[in-house]
Formats: C-alpha cells, sequence, structure tokens
C-alpha cells in the first residue's frame, strides 16, 4: 500500500539532503521520481540546493492555487507513472495541498515523501505541517543537536546576528536578510527571554 510519509525537523537537520539521497536511490535503480518544492521557498529557483551543496532541479514548483492531485495525473499522462513523489520545504504547501498529496497515495497509488519544518521560529505549526501530522501514514523526527549539545526541536531566528521573535511567519535565509540557527528548548527559551528584555530598553518610560 502507497503511503503518505512526513519526515520533519528543526533546520540543518539534513531534510533536504535525505530527499536527494532517496531521488538518487531510485533514479540509480531506473526509477522516475516527482520532486516538488513550494514556490515560496525562492531560495535555489527551480532547484532545491542542501545545505551540503548539492542541488537538483525540481519538476514542479507548487503555487498555493496548485492543485497538486491533478498535476501529478497531468505528470503521469506526459511522462509516465512516477515511482515516488518527493516533497521539499512541505511546511509551505497548504492545508488543502497537504490533503491532496494523502490522495495520491490512497488513489494513485503512488508513495509521497514529504520533508518540512514543523513549527516556525515562534514554535507556531506551520498549516501545511499541521495537516501532514494529521494525514500521513508515517511520521519521523530528523535530529539535529542545537550549540549546548542537546537535541536540537526548535528554530531560531537572526537577524543581524541577534535572535528575533517577531515578523512574518515566512521569511526565506539568504533571500530575505534573516538567518537561522537550530536550538533546543532551553537555549530557544533563553533567547525569547533576551529578545523580551531588550524590547523592553527600547520602550519609552
Amino acid at each position: 500500500m502507497a503511503k503518505l510519509y512526513f519526515r520533519y525537523g528543526a533546520m540543518n537537520s539534513g531534510k533536504t539532503t535525505a530527499l536527494l539521497q532517496v531521488a538518487f536511490n531510485y533514479k540509480e535503480r531506473g526509477m522516475r521520481v516527482v520532486i516538488l518544492k513550494a514556490s515560496i521557498d525562492t531560495k535555489g529557483g527551480d532547484a532545491i540546493v542542501s545545505r551540503l551543496g548539492v542541488s537538483c532541479k525540481v519538476d514542479h514548483l507548487v503555487r498555493p492555487e496548485t492543485d497538486i492531485f491533478a498535476l501529478i495525473e497531468a505528470d503521469i499522462e506526459a511522462n509516465g507513472r512516477p515511482a515516488c513523489v518527493l516533497c521539499d520545504e512541505s511546511q509551505f504547501f497548504t492545508p488543502a495541498q497537504a490533503e491532496q498529496l494523502f490522495l495520491v497515495t490512497v488513489d494513485l497509488g503512488i508513495p509521497v515523501i514529504c520533508y518540512g519544518l514543523r513549527a516556525d521560529f515562534m514554535m507556531r505549526g506551520f498549516p501545511g505541517s499541521t495537516r501532514l501530522l494529521e494525514l500521513a501514514h508515517s511520521i519521523e523526527e530528523m535530529k539535529t543537536i542545537c550549540a549546548c549539545g542537546r537535541k536540537a526541536m526548535c528554530n531560531g531566528r537572526k537577524v543581524n546576528g541577534q535572535f528575533v521573535f517577531e515578523g512574518a511567519q515566512v521569511a526565506i535565509d539568504t533571500v530575505d536578510a534573516v538567518e537561522y540557527e537550530s536550538l533546543c528548548p532551553q537555549c530557544w527559551y533563553r533567547e525569547y527571554r533576551a529578545f523580551l528584555a531588550r524590547q523592553k530598553e527600547k520602550r519609552p518610560d
């Protein structure tokens, strides 16, 4: 039975690298995969880029209005049935698109593996990820570590070298003048308190 897999982890946990490895394994055996990426992730343009420097062009950029189920049906008609659908940065998909990926597995019988973040820099769930967590047949956490050595579960956003805890949910590193760092909950909360203290100092008496 084809399944929907959601493999999530904090930044720098190797999600894109793992996707590229899975794609390589299929292709090495003569099997075709379809690689999708949310168009809102402008880093790399029409390619996915691992932090290790490995990259691969995607088959389709997915816009918020894209019907992924119809997209895969059209791809099958044009290119034949793929062995698997691989999705990068899947936290940026809409809840409806998460449901469409689920239907790709149950109606078309094609495995779908989604890689993405579970929550943003404020520890709030991305709508697409939340729906994937509800629908996925299999959920796997990809682990990484904080600078302190503990398991990193949180994503810290930095602007000008300082952690910030305000702003839009979506800001792409290397594109929107922000950077991210994986943090354990203890370090995330320490930085959050430091941010609140800085904000308090800026307020007039």
